[in-house]
């Protein structure tokens, strides 16, 4: 049998071009939406501000609605516009701080003082510090408060517990054993608080209304977990790790779902909702890593954004999608003493600088 002439079959030419050119308009929409979607995701370091000042640094805190930035800087808070980098005021008198939390249905601020094992409240319009009250553990790190139980939840290094506290009236509510050092934690907002343990690389969950632990995951892939990031809408927490790992895990069950290479040194992560993002802030490599959630259970790598050495931690602004991080330049290190056997490098004067990363 001859095969078919397909101009017998005007009808089915038609169909064919019709079909191409479907396709191919298709495939020019798609790369559109891919490279705009890419370009969203084009991370870099947009300015920084060469703000100085002596002494070391640990969390920071964004305030999107005023456009500010939190730091603390080993006895104090300094707080600047992240527009100019202008310095707004200083919290002072908060030894050892690490950790800022914001609470502007309070009309407040909270600190974790390290060193003074206290928690300082400041007002949040004047800056100004209303009370000091102690924090019932050794060694506050880090510090949240649970919009559910309306407590500060504070994350005690030294002592090894998590203490809990009625911020109106300074009230001690509860002390749970944690097992190992706490690290960074979150909330979801409806009852459970998260918090990575640090050596023994475990991950805990914590009922806020009992103040018990309730459930505790060990990390997989995993080592010294130390920044903590949560999505609650697909209940995914984000670890990361010294291993140069970060470790995704169902909040529900606990169970491993990811894991996914980051850079050298992290310590802090931050989950970005309006754009499905994760960042990881390594400041052994001085990288940010950017991760996109795929699915809750997938996960893709988009870039390694190079940043400063030094550059650890970090505070994502949601409102804009900008990224804060501060860094330095560090002097010899010290010969070892008693006191101090492992001594740490003096940061460079006027060295110490905020770094702004944005996507176009």
């Amino acid at each position: 049998m001859k095969p078919a002439n397909s101009s017998h079959f005007p009808h089915m030419e038609i169909t064919i071009v019709k079909l191409l050119t479907t396709a191919l308009f298709a495939t020019l929409a798609l790369t559109q939406t891919t490279a705009f979607a890419d370009a969203r995701y084009d991370y870099q370091v947009a300015k920084h501000f060469d703000v100085g000042e002596p002494g070391g640094w640990d969390y920071l805190t964004a305030d999107a609605d005023h456009h500010r930035l939190f730091i603390s800087r080993s006895d104090r808070v300094m707080v600047i516009d992240t527009e100019d980098g202008k310095a707004l005021g200083t919290i002072a008198d908060t030894q050892g701080v690490h950790a800022i939390v914001l609470v502007p249905a309070l009309g407040h601020g909270y600190t974790s003082n390290g060193r003074a094992n206290t928690i300082t409240e400041f007002d949040l319009a004047t800056l100004k510090i209303v009370r000091t009250f102690p924090a019932g553990g050794q060694n506050p790190d880090a510090l949240l408060f649970d919009a559910h139980s309306k407590h500060l939840f504070a994350f005690d290094g030294r002592s090894k517990e998590v203490t809990v506290i009625d911020p109106v009236s300074a009230r001690l509510i509860a002390r749970i054993p944690a097992g190992g050092k706490p690290e960074f934690a979150a909330s979801d907002g409806h009852g459970r608080v998260f918090v990575n343990i640090e050596d023994t690389s475990e991950l805990k969950s914590i009922d806020s209304d009992t103040n018990k632990v309730v459930a505790t995951w060990k990390l997989t892939d995993c080592e010294e977990p130390s920044g903590l990031a949560l999505d609650s809408a697909h209940q995914r927490l984000f670890s990361v790790c010294q291993n140069g790992r970060m470790a995704v895990t169902d909040a529900r069950t606990g169970k491993h779902v990811a894991s996914v290479a980051i850079g050298r040194g992290p310590d802090a992560a931050a989950f970005d909702a309006g754009r499905g993002l994760v960042f990881s802030s390594n400041g052994q490599d001085g990288t940010l890593t950017v991760i996109h959630e795929d699915s809750a259970d997938n996960y893709r790598v988009l870039a390694s954004v190079d940043t400063q050495k030094s550059a650890r931690t970090m505070a994502l602004n949601p409102a804009n999608h900008n990224v804060y991080l501060v860094a330095a330049e560090f002097g010899p290190v010290p010969a070892p003493t008693a006191e101090q056997p492992h001594p740490r490098p003096a940061v460079v004067d006027g060295s110490f600088r905020v770094l702004v990363v944005a996507s176009p």
